[in-house]
């Protein structure tokens, strides 16, 4: 890869999404509502529901991530938002908030195969501190699975723990014994 950029989402960039998650949406159909929406809506409306919300989302304006390129193509996708935007998670028993501070949520990486295990999600990462930052966030959570212990579950699309530890994110909890609740504190301007 020569050159990777990072942009938002928006109207005038939705075939780059839709390109880059291909006929089945990413991941079974996702189009990454999974925690963007109350369970039952996203269970009754996957597939085609579950990209015409995102189309919605897109074209009203709304925070969904950024869009990796690399050499100019989509490679990369990351959702970002205030925590409060992904209804699922603000309902989560396992994700629960710790504190009541104003947090932007880190919930999703994917990455076109082409791209995979090429170093996309660590730069992803420090452009989401950046993107959150230039949005007023102070504070950027994920939840990323600890490679270091054994899974089953396809959590890892909520990207890897030692990715977020490069780029400065610290542990704060633990949702189970693989998958932790990382913060970074974005420094003031002053600084």
């Amino acid at each position: 890869m020569e050159s990777l950029e990072f942009h938002p989402i928006t109207p005038e960039r939705w075939s780059d999404f839709e390109t880059l998650f291909g006929e089945k949406g990413g991941y079974a159909g996702c189009w990454c509502m999974f925690w963007r929406l109350e369970r039952a809506q996203f269970k009754t409306q996957k597939y085609e529901g579950n990209k015409d919300t995102a189309r919605h989302l897109v074209y009203s304006g709304e925070t969904l991530g950024l869009l990796g390129y690399a050499d100019g193509q989509a490679a990369a996708w990351c959702s970002i938002g205030p925590r409060e935007h992904y209804k699922a998670l603000e309902k989560s028993r396992i994700l629960k908030r710790i504190d009541e501070q104003a947090v932007w949520s880190i919930v999703c990486f994917y990455v076109a195969k082409p791209f995979r295990r090429k170093g996309m999600m660590r730069p992803m990462l420090q452009a989401a501190i950046v993107y959150a930052k230039s949005n007023g966030a102070s504070i950027v959570e994920g939840y990323p699975i600890d490679l270091r212990v054994e899974f089953e579950t396809p959590g890892g699309y909520m990207g890897v723990a030692s990715a977020f530890y490069d780029v400065g994110f610290v542990e704060v909890g633990r949702a189970s014994d693989t998958q932790l609740i990382m913060r970074y504190h974005i420094p003031d301007s002053g600084d």
